[in-house]
């Protein structure tokens, strides 16, 4: 099995890339802008025609996309989190109908939901953002696509290295910079938000298990942790395992989405359905890998949803 993980060196693509590097008889290429790139693609840019060669040259027979932007403007999220599926799907079609395409969507696709139920894959989307607008985008082409192809819908995703563009990667930040000084003070935004937080080693399972899976799969599966939790619980926890003696202060409003969506948790009864797949990570053991792998700088080529 030949196959190519594009968004290698974000977040999401470098745990997925690995958990399919120890697949038996698998060979994992990486492919995106990267100079240690195996397949040079930039799906913001590239025409089908191009992508489609590249993907003939490659001999690839899965496709999984974790490329993506999770900030900048409309413009540069529209071309990697709208663009860049379209032209995958169209360079697929031309020269590898029969691949597998595994592509990650994200949760913020569902906007505010009705009342405090968890939402399945089914529940309509109304995305606040142009971040969930232009993920919602490349979601619908993938899954509307005469493809062998799948939508993971990621909650929030936390865990070892996660970037410091998401809330728990910039809290590890600030947590290390305050070290132990008990007159320290971190500000953050309004936490009163509940969202599903994901372990990025379950979603790499998950990525894997979609990617072996026989027969055809759901157009779209939610990957979550199948828990709303309280945002000031992760920030809190956080402190705990710094060792943090100083005070955590919410200053003003949380970010728009914040605002609109103060709670998240999705539905995951699908995915154990279709991939007998559930997390194995508590949120606990999550931020204990964050905290003692540290957080990594922030890479325009990460995914997933941001906690807010």
């Amino acid at each position: 099995m030949r196959i190519l993980v594009l968004g290698f060196t974000g977040y999401l693509g470098g745990h997925v890339a690995e958990r399919l590097r120890a697949l038996p008889g698998a060979r994992v290429l990486g492919g995106g802008r990267s100079p240690a790139a195996d397949v040079p693609v930039d799906l913001a840019t590239d025409s089908a025609e191009r992508l489609a060669r590249a993907l003939a040259e490659a001999d690839v027979d899965t496709v999984v996309n974790c490329a993506g932007a999770t900030g900048g403007d409309p413009v540069a999220l529209a071309e990697l989190n709208a663009r860049g599926p379209a032209v995958l799907c169209a360079a697929l079609r031309r020269t590898r109908p029969a691949a597998r395409l595994v592509h990650l969507g994200s949760a913020a696709e569902y906007g505010p939901g009705a009342g405090r139920v968890a939402v399945a894959e089914s529940a309509p989307t109304r995305p606040v953002t142009a971040y969930g607008a232009t993920k919602l985008a490349g979601t619908v082409t993938v899954a509307t696509s005469d493809l062998d192809a799948v939508v993971l819908r990621v909650g929030n995703p936390v865990g070892p290295g996660a970037p410091s563009t998401g809330l728990p990667g910039r809290v590890t930040g600030l947590l290390r910079a305050a070290g132990q000084d008990p007159e320290a003070v971190v500000p953050l935004g309004d936490l009163s938000a509940f969202r599903d937080f994901v372990d990025v080693r379950d979603v790499a399972r998950a990525a894997e298990r979609a990617v072996t899976a026989p027969g055809p799969l759901p157009p779209v599966l939610n990957i979550g942790g199948g828990e709303a939790v309280p945002v000031r619980r992760l920030v809190r926890t956080l402190a705990d395992i710094a060792g943090f003696r100083g005070r955590i202060e919410e200053q003003g409003a949380g970010s728009a989405r914040s605002e609109q969506v103060s709670w998240q948790c999705s539905d995951i009864t699908a995915a154990r359905t279709a991939l007998d797949w559930r997390p194995s990570y508590s949120l606990d053991e999550s931020l204990a890998a964050l905290w003692s792998a540290g957080a990594r700088p922030p890479s325009r080529a990460q995914e997933g949803d941001r906690p807010s």
